[in-house]
């Protein structure tokens, strides 16, 4: 019985909307696009700081082993 509402509910979301009249300008899609870049240079960010700052303290320490005094 639930399934049957909730595909009845689908449907009439999905099937019987009507039309927003509504202007978004180029404004809005600056923003999501800002939005987009800022999200991706966060994720690189991220994966760079995870990757990067380990092997750098690996080679500080193997290069302070190697040194001689």
């Amino acid at each position: 019985m639930q399934i049957v509402l909730i595909f009845t509910i689908f449907v009439s979301f999905t099937f019987l909307t009507s039309i927003a009249h509504a202007y978004i300008g180029p404004g809005m899609a600056g923003g999501v696009i800002a939005a987009t870049i800022g999200i991706v240079v966060a994720i690189l960010a991220a994966l760079f700081g995870i990757i990067y700052y380990p092997i750098k303290r690996y080679l500080k320490r193997k290069n302070k082993k190697n040194k001689p005094k």
